[in-house]
């Protein structure tokens, strides 16, 4: 009889814990957080979010703690959909005279990306059609980061200098057909051309229309000068891409906004309204007070809010995607839209509609953000500084199910000193 009970009592403390597991439903349930999802227009709203697996599994005023393995509580926070960084450069290599194409300045991602609550960065033309299969095999196949990128109507790539203004190495054809056997691509990038011609344009709309996908153009340094105007009402489709919109760069290229009268300009405006995407773009020298200021001013606002993140550009007036964010905070646009413009927005402008939310059924990429309060400075690209009272930070990121980033210890168990003995 006692051998029995002990039986008994042996089976009851192996099962009863597996059978604990089994009826949990959830792998994480983040708890109590403020939730931010524009897609599905939940503006700061208390709720629950279970993940099992990959997925989000429910979304709700209040679920069961007791069904879940694991409850990280962030009363006081909020939640929004992972960040989609639509503007940065992640072909980072060791190669000389390679510039943003497998060199030195671009950026591992994974080092900068989930700290600031970004899980998907979309590289914006690095490589070209002939050297996207290193950068696919080097950098998108060893990331946690989802990468996405648009290819570079230069075969070649990002490569600066020369390279980028051979207009023999730029292959609508070529171009298209690796975007149609990659699905990590999802657009065309133009960049860097100073000749007169708009061939590298036309080339890229020509590949974009052949694949179906956006172009992103970085306009500017042509000798002479080429039209914005045409760029924006004759060259581009709508839904085309217009990054670094807030430049103010008037010897190179011509500006969205009068700086003299703090007007926006005609081409502006009837570009917003045929479709075209404006895109922060920040970079090292893309983005001016002087320009954005005025601009938001007349109710000018980004489409979609992006780093251009590269060596120079992270340790500069850019710094990262939150800081960007920031800047937008406090000239006027409410927290809801600036994660509009980080999240749901981009993932509408390169196609890609199942990321961006919070949906039920969505993959689990999530960032959890506190908006710091205090005297905070932000500078632009001339070196120019405006203060603020509001920063964003990220306090946690869950890229596809899987915490990746604390920085508090949300969802760790405290510290106990009996652990130790």
């Amino acid at each position: 009889m006692q051998n029995r009970r002990i039986i008994l009592s042996t089976i009851i403390c192996v099962l009863f814990p597996l059978l604990h597991a089994v009826a949990q439903k959830y792998d994480l349930l983040i708890q109590e957080g403020t939730v931010i999802d524009p897609k599905n227009k939940i503006r700061e709203k208390v709720m629950d979010i279970a993940i099992s697996n990959d997925t989000i599994v429910a979304v709700s005023g209040r679920l069961n703690p007791k069904d879940a393995k694991k409850v990280v509580n962030v009363k006081g926070l909020y939640v929004t959909p992972g960040l989609i960084d639509l503007h940065s450069h992640h072909f980072f290599g060791t190669e000389e005279n390679h510039y943003l194409c497998n060199g030195y300045y671009a950026v591992q991602p994974d080092a900068f990306t989930f700290r600031s609550g970004v899980t998907t960065a979309i590289d914006a033309g690095s490589s070209g059609w002939k050297s996207f299969e290193k950068y696919k095999k080097q950098t998108i196949a060893h990331s946690k980061t989802r990468i996405l990128s648009f290819l570079n109507i230069v075969g070649e790539g990002m490569r600066g200098g020369v390279w980028e203004q051979d207009l023999q190495d730029m292959n609508a054809k070529m171009t298209a057909l690796t975007i149609a056997q990659n699905p990590e691509l999802i657009g065309i990038k133009v960049a860097h051309y100073s000749g007169a011609e708009w061939t590298p344009i036309e080339r890229a709309v020509e590949a974009g229309r052949l694949a179906n996908v956006p172009v992103m153009i970085d306009f500017g340094g042509h000798e002479p000068p080429l039209s914005l105007t045409k760029l924006l009402l004759e060259e581009l489709r709508p839904g085309d891409i217009f990054t670094h919109m807030y430049a103010n760069l008037a010897d190179v290229r011509m500006t969205i906004l009068n700086p003299e009268t703090g007007e926006l300009y005609d081409y502006a405006t009837k570009a917003r309204e045929r479709g075209i995407v404006f895109d922060v773009g920040h970079g090292g020298g893309s983005f001016a007070f002087a320009q954005a200021i005025p601009a938001i001013k007349k109710g000018f606002f980004p489409d979609a809010i992006s780093t251009d993140i590269h060596t120079e550009s992270m340790n500069g007036g850019m710094k990262d995607q939150l800081n960007v964010m920031s800047k937008f905070l406090n000239l006027g646009m409410s927290l809801a839209d600036v994660i509009k413009a980080s999240s749901w927005k981009p993932a509408q402008v390169i196609h890609h509609e199942e990321l961006g939310n919070l949906s039920v059924g969505s993959v689990a990429d999530i960032a959890v953000l506190s908006v710091l309060k205090g005297d905070f400075g932000f500078i632009d690209s001339a070196g120019n500084k405006m203060k603020g009272n509001r920063k964003l930070q990220c306090e946690m990121t869950v890229r596809a199910g899987e915490i990746v980033y604390d920085l508090n210890g949300l969802s760790s168990p405290m510290w106990d000193a009996s652990d130790a003995r």
